[in-house]
């Protein structure tokens, strides 16, 4: 079984829009990517720790209407 590992920004973006997500577009603060009507903010950090990534992750499920399990997630 596959645990949480940090992520680079870079390779969560790429993870991001091969789940469907457009983007990055510039914002004021952030960047953000776009699903279907729904915007999600982009953090600036370079590296993404684990508790941070889940709740990214949480609000990706939210926006999709689906769960991402740990191994769908390392197989992006």
């Amino acid at each position: 079984m596959s645990r949480w590992v940090p992520c680079k920004r870079r390779e969560f973006i790429r993870r991001l829009r091969k789940l469907g997500f457009d983007g990055p577009y510039s914002g004021t603060r952030h960047q953000f990517m776009v699903y279907e009507g729904h915007r999600m903010s982009v953090p600036s950090n370079a590296e993404y720790s684990v508790p941070q990534l889940r709740m990214m992750l949480d609000e990706v499920e939210d926006i999709i209407g689906r769960s991402v399990s740990v191994d769908e997630w390392n197989r992006l």
